[in-house]
């Protein structure tokens, strides 16, 4: 389900009111692979429910380059929201998740293992909180990159 960005505070404020502990993970997911799969259905083990912050279009661009992404926003957020680990998908159009993180206000915010306390600023802001923060590691040789890579390298033959 999407929560459109004008209910977010609200929305997830209902959920921890109702006692549901909130895992929050973020990210482009611009072509779904295994590794994905396996990352979201960890982060959702660490609670009652997963929230994925989905990159919009712009800062997908921003984040990746100019060739990214190679699937619309929309289209993203029909495709992880539909995964039985991803309860609900907001968008956002900030660099980071920063603005997003403190709207939701997760008990878990989860990352990949790529990424350290120090290179995460959103870690503050759940630890300010008194949330925590989770690093799940990478499948190894899984990553949307190598999966243009793959494919560039197959038209070129």
């Amino acid at each position: 389900m999407i929560i459109p960005s004008h209910r977010v505070e609200s929305f997830f404020a209902t959920l921890r009111e109702a006692g549901q502990k909130i895992v929050f993970t973020n990210g482009c997911f611009d072509i779904l692979h295994a590794g994905h799969v396996k990352y979201l259905e960890t982060a959702r083990s660490l609670g009652d429910c997963l929230v994925l912050g989905l990159n919009t279009d712009a800062s997908v661009r921003e984040n990746k380059g100019p060739e990214r992404p190679i699937n619309g926003e929309l289209d993203r957020a029909a495709v992880v929201g539909a995964l039985k680990a991803v309860d609900y998908v907001v968008l956002f159009g900030e660099k980071t998740a920063e603005s997003i993180i403190a709207k939701v206000r997760p008990d878990v915010y989860v990352k990949g293992g790529d990424y350290t306390l120090e290179t995460l600023p959103e870690a503050k802001i759940v630890q300010g909180y008194g949330g925590r923060v989770e690093f799940v590691p990478m499948v190894a040789g899984r990553s949307t990159t190598n999966v243009v890579e793959k494919i560039k390298s197959m038209v070129l033959k």
